[in-house]
């Protein structure tokens, strides 16, 4: 199957939208739809309405209810259990949204299973770290990851936007590199072997 270098170019856009609504479910899709509206990256035909003044809006309210909220005591971690499913949806929504030249038979399956997982996988992380943080610091540092978290997924979004393929080696590096964090946390350090002599 010859795929069309447009249609890489709106995955990989996706994609990258896609993981900046681990970190915040509406910012991202308050770029794209701004985006979109400024005629700086396509819509598919469905998803048109991210474009529109009331959407622009609504989810302008959101993006900022979502980021305060984070800075809240206890409610950031709440947050972070319950707002898992939301950044997955707004990540399928976000891949798919953005891919106008792929076929439906492949929008579909990669904007659920790559804009949905890298959504999840994105969003783990952000609460593995922020939980991290937060008992290390008794919750003092919880502050300085929503701040990090909300100019990730800023800066994701817009490199995105801006730099598809390159935002897309990003993810892929930064998910390479939270896996291997991850598996050392739960499983810990294996002890070297010994080479057979």
């Amino acid at each position: 199957m010859d795929v069309p270098a447009e249609a890489l170019l709106g995955i990989a856009l996706g994609i990258g939208l896609a993981a900046a609504t681990g970190l915040r479910a509406f910012l991202p899709l308050l770029l794209t739809g701004m985006a979109a509206r400024a005629d700086l990256i396509p819509l598919t035909d469905a998803f048109a309405w991210l474009a529109t003044t009331p959407a622009l809006i609504t989810l302008g309210a959101a993006a900022a209810v979502e980021t305060l909220a984070y800075y809240v005591p206890g409610l950031d971690h709440a947050l972070d259990v319950l707002a898992g499913p939301a950044a997955m949806a707004a990540g399928v929504v976000a891949s798919a949204s953005v891919m106008t030249d792929v076929p439906p038979h492949v929008l579909w399956p990669v904007a659920i299973i790559a804009g949905g997982g890298v959504a999840g996988l994105t969003k783990g992380s952000a609460a593995l770290v922020r939980t991290k943080a937060g008992l290390a610091t008794a919750g003092v540092a919880n502050p300085v990851v929503s701040t990090a978290e909300t100019v990730g997924a800023l800066g994701v979004a817009a490199l995105a936007i801006a730099v598809p393929l390159l935002s897309l080696l990003a993810i892929i590096v930064f998910l390479v590199w939270a896996l291997r964090r991850a598996g050392r946390l739960l499983f810990g350090r294996r002890p070297p072997t010994e080479p057979d002599a």
